[in-house]
């Protein structure tokens, strides 16, 4: 089927629907020599081009794409209003994502101008200043309960199909509740992110009520797209950079980090868990509450 025939229609937006496996099959030779059938991840690339101009090119599963460079687009600020977007075309015999807008972007080469490279596997590229807007942004003070996280990392557990499959991926999950709303998985964590921030944005949904779950690190670029998300919780089964966690005061981002089975730590926001659920081999010789870090 080719990829005109392919296209949807989605709040007035031309979609191509061209989402690849996640994983490829081969072979590798084990410790004793023994040749093993497996799986592993895949990794393509993928060019996006505004407006005729090429931007820059991400690497990725590939399992969806246009949520993924709609979702960059969002995150980077290039465009404000999803309705300034008329068409994005994922071409893979090309290795391109060619995304088309009513009346161009103002200021892009401006834009363009400043680049930073974030740290992490699968490196992120954010453009523009980092802390522009930061400002700006309000997110609602929200009580999480530890029971909810608890529930809430029992069911991720059971998502990382690609992870347990082929390894080498992060995932990410928008979450309400104990509930699990949408997950992806990708070669990096931004892929993740942004293709998340793209559903949000096809779909208007808001993340005041929200929960973001990664399994990658709480560094300063994942603080700032999820603030820019409007969702007021990260968590992590990974840790935090240092950077990440003063953006977090900053902007009002609950961290919770090393989060795994009964375990979690709370770097910014720890007046705002319920601990309704205090593990019983830890309750009556720990705090409920972490110490206050200098």
């Amino acid at each position: 089927m080719s990829l005109t025939q392919q296209q949807v229609k989605a709040n007035g937006l031309q979609l191509t629907d061209a989402g690849l496996q996640a994983s490829t099959s081969t072979t590798a030779i084990d410790e004793y020599g023994q040749q093993r059938n497996g799986h592993i991840a895949a990794e393509r690339a993928l060019t996006i081009y505004l407006d005729k101009k090429e931007i820059v090119t991400l690497m990725t599963l590939g399992t969806q794409p246009e949520l993924l460079v709609l979702g960059w687009l969002r995150n980077q600020r290039l465009l404000p209003d999803i309705s300034q977007i008329k068409a994005i075309q994922v071409d893979w015999e090309t290795e391109s994502a060619v995304i088309t807008t009513h009346n161009g972007v103002d200021d892009l080469d401006v834009k363009l101008g400043r680049r930073t490279v974030t740290t992490g596997c699968g490196q992120g590229t954010v453009f523009g200043s980092l802390m522009d807007d930061i400002d700006k942004i309000k997110l609602p003070q929200v009580i999480t309960r530890q029971s909810t996280i608890y529930r809430l990392l029992k069911t991720l557990s059971e998502h990382n199909e690609v992870y347990k499959r082929a390894g080498a991926v992060h995932g990410c999950a928008l979450c309400q509740d104990h509930n699990m709303i949408h997950f992806v998985e990708d070669v990096g964590r931004h892929n993740a992110v942004d293709a998340i921030a793209g559903q949000m944005w096809l779909n208007d949904t808001h993340g005041h009520d929200k929960l973001f779950y990664t399994t990658g690190r709480l560094t300063s670029e994942m603080v700032i797209k999820v603030a820019q998300m409007g969702i007021p919780v990260l968590l992590s089964r990974s840790g935090v950079t240092e950077m990440g966690q003063a953006l977090a005061k900053k902007i009002g981002v609950t961290l919770i980090a090393r989060a795994k089975g009964r375990h979690f730590l709370i770097y910014n926001g720890a007046e705002f868990i319920d601990f309704d659920a205090i593990p019983e081999k830890i309750k009556k010789s720990q705090p409920t509450q972490i110490p206050q870090e200098s």
